[in-house]
């Protein structure tokens, strides 16, 4: 199993228009220069987000895309259904035909449904909220500094409440 350009494509522009929304509707000319992707490509795959209400588009001048929720109503599960990404390791695309005939299973064919099962659950569990913060994160890393001076110099009761 690997994900696909659509489905890598599809979640580095959501992060990106997370990551700029506050601004106002984002454009997709600036994601597309930003993220190197091709316009016309992002369009397509905007069109699918849209159809499942995980963005909204702003038209006219200062128009673009905006969430249509929360970031943290967001999974990459829901980015990755929503562009028809398909997540399968088994041979036989989960129909259990595995050798071309019916309702006949491979000897591995548990071993990958467990995996897309996993893979699944997993994805579901990681929202964008969670992407944006371990960029800004990134992108700041003096603030955790701060964090951990601040944690040093507290009490161990504030230790505890922390942790």
């Amino acid at each position: 199993m690997r994900l696909t350009t659509k489905g890598r494509f599809a979640v580095t522009a959501m992060i990106d228009l997370a990551l700029r929304q506050d601004k106002g509707p984002v454009t997709l000319a600036g994601i597309s220069e930003r993220q190197s992707i091709s316009l016309s490509y992002l369009e397509q795959l905007f069109g699918k987000l849209r159809r499942h209400q995980l963005v909204s588009s702003v038209r006219g001048p200062g128009g673009g895309y905006c969430l249509a929720r929360t970031m943290d109503k967001i999974t990459v599960a829901d980015i990755i259904i929503a562009v028809d990404e398909p997540l399968d390791t088994t041979q036989c695309g989960g129909k259990e035909d595995c050798n071309g005939q019916p309702h006949h299973r491979c000897m591995t064919h548990d071993l990958w449904s467990n995996l897309n099962r996993r893979m699944f659950e997993y994805l579901e569990s990681v929202d964008l909220d969670t992407l944006v913060s371990q960029i800004r994160q990134r992108e700041n890393p003096h603030q955790a500094v701060v964090l951990c001076d601040e944690f040093r110099r507290g009490s161990k009761a504030d230790a505890e409440a922390l942790a």
